[in-house]
């Protein structure tokens, strides 16, 4: 398939610091990726590169096969943006926004402008300066979305939005993506990117720490198990290797399973005292949390 977005060592620097390093991601037309990372990690400048609005230091960045920062007007007609920061002008109303910012790419898009606004039940006769927070990311999501560009890039798109308009932006990236075209959706709450998307980059401290599809993660989080003993039966003896205990009380021991289930189920098995158990699959927030917690040695500039 071809590459929607190819990075290869993209590094930037601002002096002595490094906001980004050997970045190295390809992400094929068609895929909705999940961009994770905590705040400083490197998601807004990769962004901005990408985008055309930042020259990266050294490296290579491409979209659809041109350079981002040399072919960034050409590039820019092809894709959707929403700024973590979106900035509008306050005294126009939502549609003068948005006829603006069609007539800027010269594109006619009155009739998705108005599919849209009745999707996120936004009011576009409404000066800017009487939105709300959830009302103003409603349209900077209709201008992201309203030219139905080959590539959206959005971050931290659900901000100030409803559960309702949430569902609602989820079922139109969808589409998008089912029509071919992709989305890159940063985002800190992490239950949306693991309901959402097909694959998940994370970045910590500038580099790319993980790069995989949503079910392979999944099968790789760790399970919680907790065990029902027969009162006053003792405690086992000793536990598999794999299992991290957690807690344990007086007929009640609770861990958690790393690796393939049935190790487990066997020594299970084996142990009389076992009265009862609970296996849960861990959520990719608790594992998406470890690579946030950690900390990486800090890059140096290339």
């Amino acid at each position: 398939m071809k590459a929607a977005i190819e990075t290869s060592a993209l590094c930037k620097c601002y002096g002595a610091r490094v906001a980004l390093s050997d970045l190295a991601l390809t992400v094929p037309e068609g895929a909705l990726l999940g961009f994770l990372g905590p705040n400083g990690a490197g998601k807004t400048t990769t962004i901005r590169i990408l985008v055309g609005l930042l020259r990266a230091t050294s490296g290579s960045a491409r979209l659809f096969g041109r350079d981002c920062w040399a072919d960034g007007p050409a590039i820019r007609a092809e894709v959707g943006y929403l700024p973590g920061e979106l900035h509008l002008y306050e005294t126009l109303t939502g549609r003068a926004t948005l006829r603006f910012l069609a007539a800027v790419r010269r594109r006619a898009c009155a009739r998705e402008v108005e599919r849209l606004a009745g999707l996120f039940d936004l009011e576009l006769d409404r000066r800017v300066r009487g939105y709300s927070r959830g009302m103003k990311q409603k349209l900077g999501l209709i201008a992201a979305l309203m030219h139905r560009p080959r590539l959206l890039v959005l971050d931290e798109p659900t901000s100030g939005l409803d559960p309702l308009m949430r569902r609602c932006l989820f079922d139109e990236l969808r589409a998008v993506v089912a029509a071919g075209r992709t989305v890159l959706f940063s985002s800190h709450t992490l239950g949306e990117v693991d309901a959402l998307c097909d694959e998940v980059a994370v970045l910590r401290a500038g580099r790319l720490v993980e790069f995989e599809r949503v079910e392979v993660l999944r099968a790789r989080a760790p399970r919680r198990v907790e065990l029902i003993l027969d009162d006053p039966a003792p405690a086992p003896a000793t536990l598999p290797d794999g299992f991290t205990l957690l807690a344990q009380t007086p007929g009640r021991l609770s861990g958690r399973w790393a690796g393939p289930v049935r190790p487990l189920l066997d020594w299970l098995g084996a142990q009389p005292s076992v009265r009862d158990v609970r296996i849960v699959p861990l959520d990719l927030e608790e594992l998406f949390l470890e690579y946030y917690q950690s900390d990486p040695d800090t890059p140096t500039p290339p």
